[in-house]
């Protein structure tokens, strides 16, 4: 994902809308450019926030010693010190704070489950280089949430544009959730420990059969991927979705994604042209007869979907997405 990079406050001051896009991040510290802009007036932050929990589930267990254990079961080297993890783990509930006091920010509340699955999954594990091989843990966490470079043009997104997606969906723990576009894997293991069973599609091979290998050494066992194009959606999964959550720009609405959302279930999907400036994200709704609703939500900035989306033109009566000045889009 990408988004324009601003000025974030880790404490009572309004934070940054989210750097929501999958995207073509560069491998050092360079911001991404990228853009989000509210189109409801911005809630009022609490002047309490309310107490984030250090010691979760995967605090009780994860130490060094389990990180460098499940980087190795998952394929993926690293050289990270014990000491630079107790580093990590410090900034960790920094940035607990942080995601509590945007989620407050932007929606009012911050809804108990998704703080307690970004206080489960641990980021510095999904900080990872495949182009290469390359673990970048010390990346995790930092004050000035960005997208990370994870090769082949895909990024793991910043955390407070995950925190906002996440809580978007309004998860819940019998919903069946699919993503279009698995990136670094991260975005499917929060609503992995939210919901009942969470697939996944990565278009590019490498990086999708690379993701594939990290949830089990994790336990995350209600997590299914494949390689493929998001377009099509998952039309064996009988009974549909829940939730649909894209993460790439569409130009209009895949029919196949509306056709597998379920009566009342949930779709957020970036519309927009592809590295231009001017998209928004959606969130559809379906209700009991099957009736379709969309509502604008936040002006964003993500790299294309590709695939049959760039293939095939728009169906009849889809939204398009309108033409615009070409954005700077970043590039590795």
């Amino acid at each position: 994902m990408i988004f324009e990079r601003r000025q974030l406050f880790a404490a009572s001051a309004a934070l940054a809308l989210p750097s929501l896009a999958r995207a073509q991040a560069p491998a050092t510290d360079t911001p991404l450019a990228s853009v989000a802009e509210p189109i409801a007036p911005t809630p009022r932050v609490p002047s309490v926030p309310q107490p984030i929990p250090t010691n979760t589930p995967v605090g009780d267990t994860w130490n060094h010693a389990a990180y460098m254990t499940a980087m190795r079961a998952s394929g993926r080297d690293t050289s990270l010190t014990e000491a630079n993890f107790r580093v990590i783990q410090t900034r960790r509930v920094e940035a607990l704070r942080r995601i509590e006091v945007y989620l407050r920010t932007r929606f009012g509340s911050a809804d108990p489950a998704v703080l307690r699955a970004f206080a489960e999954v641990p980021r510095e594990y999904y900080h990872y280089m495949y182009e290469g091989g390359r673990a970048a843990p010390l990346d995790a966490y930092e004050a000035d949430p960005k997208p990370w470079a994870i090769g082949y043009g895909s990024a793991l997104s910043d955390y407070l544009g995950q925190a906002y997606m996440t809580q978007a969906c309004e998860p819940k723990p019998e919903h069946v959730v699919l993503e279009i576009g698995t990136g670094s894997g991260f975005q499917s293991s929060l609503l992995s420990r939210i919901v009942s069973k969470q697939y996944s599609i990565e278009i590019i091979q490498p990086l999708g059969r690379g993701v594939q290998r990290i949830y089990e050494p994790l336990g995350y066992n209600n997590v299914e991927t494949r390689v493929g194009d998001g377009f099509f959606g998952w039309p064996e999964v009988e009974g549909g979705f829940d939730t649909i959550i894209v993460t790439c720009a569409a130009q209009y609405v895949p029919p196949a994604l509306l056709a597998q959302l379920k009566p009342g279930g949930r779709m957020l999907i970036p519309i927009g042209q592809p590295f231009r400036r001017g998209q928004f994200l959606y969130i559809y709704t379906k209700d009991a007869e099957g009736r379709v609703r969309s509502r604008k939500d936040v002006g964003v900035y993500f790299i294309p979907m590709t695939g049959e989306m760039q293939r095939r033109a728009a169906p009849p009566g889809a939204p398009v997405a309108p033409s615009g000045p070409p954005a700077n889009a970043p590039r590795t």
